[in-house]
């Protein structure tokens, strides 16, 4: 009754004898796939969260250039407002309302990251003025930024627009 299954047939000698070597060929098959499976898996893991960091980077930094193009297209308006303020006017109700609309429109987009470039007294830097003059003075160092004939701007510290600026030099 040994070799009878349940079911009342005889087993086979052959399946009493397992090769042991075959066995354990496959589990170690088996387990090389599995490891190799999962370190797909884990690798394409790695890459989708890198997909995903980098598809949320790139539509922040879109986002940014958008918002900075906007922005780029109303610096000509403050120039007109900075204009308008320093005209002088008969009306000041008049002129204290255009600088009321030219200080929230300012306060608008400082908010969104726009920041004047500070050049006045500064020493020159090529990297954010543009030299329109040249004054030659001994009132102040060679190359100190005298004033600003437009003003210059970073948006979320980029350069938005260089600052054009008149520049003193040692006379000679």
């Amino acid at each position: 009754m040994e070799n009878e299954q349940t079911n009342g047939e005889p087993v086979s000698p052959q399946l009493e004898t397992v090769d042991l070597g075959a066995l354990t060929a496959e589990r170690d098959q088996l387990a090389a796939e599995k490891a190799e499976l999962q370190d797909r898996l884990l690798r394409k893991l790695a890459e989708f969260d890198n997909f995903r960091r980098r598809t949320d980077r790139e539509l922040a930094e879109r986002g940014d250039y958008a918002v900075g193009e906007v922005v780029h297209g109303l610096l000509p308006v403050l120039d007109d407002f900075e204009r308008a303020l320093k005209l002088k006017s008969g009306d000041d109700e008049y002129a204290r309302g255009v600088e009321l609309i030219y200080q929230r429109l300012f306060e608008a987009l400082k908010k969104l990251g726009l920041e004047p470039i500070e050049a006045e007294g500064q020493p020159f830097d090529y990297n954010i003025h543009n030299a329109i003059e040249m004054v030659p003075t001994d009132e102040t160092e060679d190359h100190t930024v005298l004033g600003d004939l437009q003003r210059g701007y970073h948006f979320r510290g980029r350069l938005l627009r260089p600052s054009m600026v008149r520049v003193a030099v040692k006379p000679s």
